[in-house]
């Protein structure tokens, strides 16, 4: 059964995941990494085009509406005495070296926002926040930050891949701890159902047993929906596929 195959029927079907509990570990590893593949494109597509969409927006303002300012000694300086919110679309540029704007609040404007606040730089797209403390900046102007943004436009099409490859190893990491954790619950399972599955099994199965949650998941990204307690959900999801995949075993036998 090819890959896409198993992808389906690992959709619905705790019988077809526990037929897999014997095949090839080659075969399952390569099914890992391609769940992780699944799970990164859409907030990969979305975060590179927030990327590409912000820098140009970021420029564009800094050159015409944000006003001279400077970082120094850990903080950004300007003769500017109230903070500027700069709404482009689906961006949002807030300025502020007043520290009047809490940076909890940057949230609230927008999905994806950049904000340049009195101790810190932020950069929100995807509902992911990356930050960076002024205090790793030596002293640094307006026309610096224009010629940086001038580079980085310049070497968009090398940022991006990178920055794709780095998320899908980090990616594919945190997929194969997952399943490892999944297996490990599998044994206390199987212990419970007196099935005869060594970790092997286990590890095999719960690689598919994270299908439906990993899908879902995908879905809702896609669609920029938060889900409240959706770890909780993820987990209890996939223990509960491996759960059934376990009963689908035949029950040990025991001597009379």
């Amino acid at each position: 059964m090819n890959i896409f195959k198993q992808f389906i029927n690992s959709l619905f079907s705790p019988k077809e995941i526990a037929a897999f509990h014997s095949q090839g570990i080659g075969k399952t590893i390569l099914y890992v990494f391609f769940l992780a593949l699944l799970s990164v494109i859409p907030s990969l597509a979305y975060s590179s085009t927030a990327l590409v969409n912000g820098l140009n927006a970021i420029q564009t303002s800094i050159e015409n509406e944000i006003p001279d300012f400077s970082i120094e000694n850990g903080e950004l300086k300007s003769d500017h005495k109230k903070p500027i919110i700069i709404n482009r679309e689906d961006f949002t540029i807030v300025f502020d070296s007043t520290g009047t704007v809490n940076p909890q609040d940057l949230t609230n404007n927008s999905t994806n926002t950049v904000g340049l606040l009195k101790n810190h730089g932020y950069f929100i797209a995807g509902n992911q926040v990356q930050s960076i403390p002024y205090s790793m900046i030596d002293t640094f102007t307006r026309d610096d930050f224009l010629n940086m943004l001038s580079m980085v436009n310049s070497s968009i099409g090398i940022i991006i891949p990178i920055m794709c490859v780095i998320s899908f190893i980090f990616t594919s990491g945190v997929k194969f701890i997952e399943v490892s954790v999944l297996a490990f619950i599998g044994l206390l399972l199987t212990k419970l159902l007196a099935r005869d599955l060594r970790y092997r099994h286990l590890w095999r199965m719960a690689a598919y047993s994270f299908t439906l949650p990993t899908v879902f998941f995908i879905v809702m990204d896609a669609l920029k929906t938060m889900v409240p307690n959706g770890g909780m959900i993820y987990w209890f999801v996939a223990v509960m596929i491996l759960l059934l995949s376990i009963k689908e075993i035949p029950q040990q036998k025991h001597d009379l």
